[in-house]
């Protein structure tokens, strides 16, 4: 991963990161156009997967869009949608199709709340670059999947806002945005993790807006806002807004529109043949037999 504003610079703070999803929850769908181009394409690659699970997690469910989806698909199963932030799960559960319940947990991937060896299918779409810990997020994904169940997911490359990082530089020296796992970080953090059969691809994805000032907006209001160590701690002046613009105004397309880079990894594997009978999760974090989380539930998540 790279680390270009120094060691620590990057480190998420995580209260920060659910207080803005918390927020971002009600007007979230009008810029999640990328959350849902990747999950339906992620989606689709379920369809090469022999798999008929009775129980699905999803990890970032963000308000249900994808969630939905996978109970459409899996009409037999229990879908649980797991996500950070209490307003994106109630808002996700809202999703459910008539005569359907999608289950709603608050939770985190380092620490996912399920039972060992409990889940058959483990989804995550554009989620993972919201943690820097892997080792920990796929050790506790090897946990939870059943042996022979599924983990598949996507998230964001090194390249992902590439031109707004450069904008960002020749205004100040503060980081605007995250530092993003390469593709052999993740293959990596796959393998230490032990678990089977692991392959990763990536794909390059340009978006175009008319001006910078649109895609920060856009940003605002998915909550995907800079919370990292080496963020600037004062209000952005207006010079510095007006040094963004102008560096990325050098990048303006003949057509008149601006670039935005999305590097999109991908990632399948599978659950490990055997189990740890250890019930916990990361860090003693207690854990719940799905049985138990829609009685637990009831009241929001």
């Amino acid at each position: 991963m790279r680390d270009e504003g120094g060691e620590g610079s990057f480190d998420l703070d995580r209260k920060l990161l659910r207080r803005h999803f918390e927020r971002a929850a009600a007007r979230y769908d009008e810029a999640a156009f990328v959350q849902r181009e990747i999950g339906g394409r992620l989606l689709e690659r379920l369809d090469l997967i022999r798999l008929q699970p009775e129980t699905v997690v999803d990890v970032g469910c963000g308000t249900g869009l994808i969630t939905a989806a996978l109970l459409r698909k899996y009409r037999k199963a229990r879908v649980i949608g797991l996500e950070r932030a209490p307003a994106m799960v109630a808002k996700a559960r809202k999703r459910a199709p008539w005569l359907r319940t999608l289950h709603g947990v608050v939770g985190e991937p380092e620490a996912l709340p399920f039972a060992t060896a409990s889940c058959d299918l483990i989804f995550s779409n554009l989620c993972l670059q919201w943690s820097l810990e892997l080792d920990r997020v796929f050790a506790e994904f090897r946990r939870v999947l059943k042996p022979g169940g599924a983990l598949l997911f996507s998230t964001l490359g090194p390249d992902t806002l590439l031109e707004l990082r450069r904008g960002w530089a020749a205004a100040d020296r503060y980081n605007h945005v995250n530092a993003f796992f390469d593709l052999h970080d993740i293959g990596d953090a796959l393998a230490r993790a032990r678990l089977a059969e692991p392959v990763t691809d990536v794909e390059r994805l340009t978006l175009t807006y008319a001006e910078v000032d649109g895609l920060l907006r856009d940003l605002r209001i998915l909550g995907a806002r800079n919370v990292t160590a080496g963020r600037g701690r004062g209000l952005t002046g207006k010079g510095r807004l007006q040094a963004l613009r102008t560096a990325y105004e050098a990048l303006r397309h003949p057509d008149g529109s601006l670039p935005v880079t999305c590097e999109v990894i991908y990632g399948h594997a599978w659950g490990p043949l055997r189990q740890p009978s250890r019930q916990a999760g990361a860090d003693g974090a207690a854990v719940f037999p799905l049985a138990q989380l829609r009685r637990r539930n009831r009241n929001g998540a």
